[in-house]
């Protein structure tokens, strides 16, 4: 199979939110070429393409292995996130069939009195997050905070953690850990 250079360059340009005036700049060439690459009315040499993705920036060997038609999933309906919560906890994981994640989002909502249970979490890795509404308690390592909308959060996963709504209102907080535990 051979590569439409010109159709490959026009998409990867695309990717990136630049037009050809903008690549033409970046790379120090003329937005002419850009146009008579991109239609194919000139084949460009290794120099001169490497040139142009300079200007992107990309390599060589990722401009001709990038494989456009298998893109990757990027934006997640809501009916999408999987819940991999338990009870009155209700864990939605972003991406949540992505085969190779390198952290975990939550969009997690606790019920008034519900909890991540008696025993403290402890895992590899950190994790973070900001309250959207209501209040949660969050102990952390023998310290306990009550935090509420606005305010956030950030500890290493190994310390013994624990969180619980304690109040009268759903608590809704977006998340993030890496490595994913789940």
């Amino acid at each position: 199979m051979t590569l439409d250079v010109g159709a490959h360059l026009r998409a990867v340009r695309q990717m990136y939110g630049l037009s050809q005036r903008e690549l033409a700049k970046r790379a120090g060439v003329t937005n002419g070429l850009i146009s008579l690459i991109e239609q194919n009315r000139v084949s460009p040499s290794i120099s001169s393409l490497k040139r142009v993705l300079d200007g992107v920036p990309m390599a060589l060997a990722d401009f001709f292995t990038l494989d456009l038609a298998q893109k990757p999933q990027v934006f997640f309906p809501k009916a999408e996130l999987p819940n991999i919560g338990a009870g009155r906890v209700a864990l939605h994981l972003v991406g949540g069939s992505l085969a190779k994640r390198s952290m975990a989002i939550l969009h997690e909502f606790y019920a008034p009195g519900a909890d991540t249970g008696e025993e403290m979490l402890t895992h590899d890795g950190e994790e973070g997050g900001v309250v959207v509404r209501g209040r949660i308690e969050l102990s952390v390592g023998g310290e306990t905070r009550s935090l509420s909308a606005g305010d956030g959060y950030y500890f290493r996963s190994n310390l013994p953690h624990r969180f619980r709504n304690v109040s009268r209102e759903e608590c809704e907080i977006v998340s993030a850990s890496a490595p994913p535990t789940f």
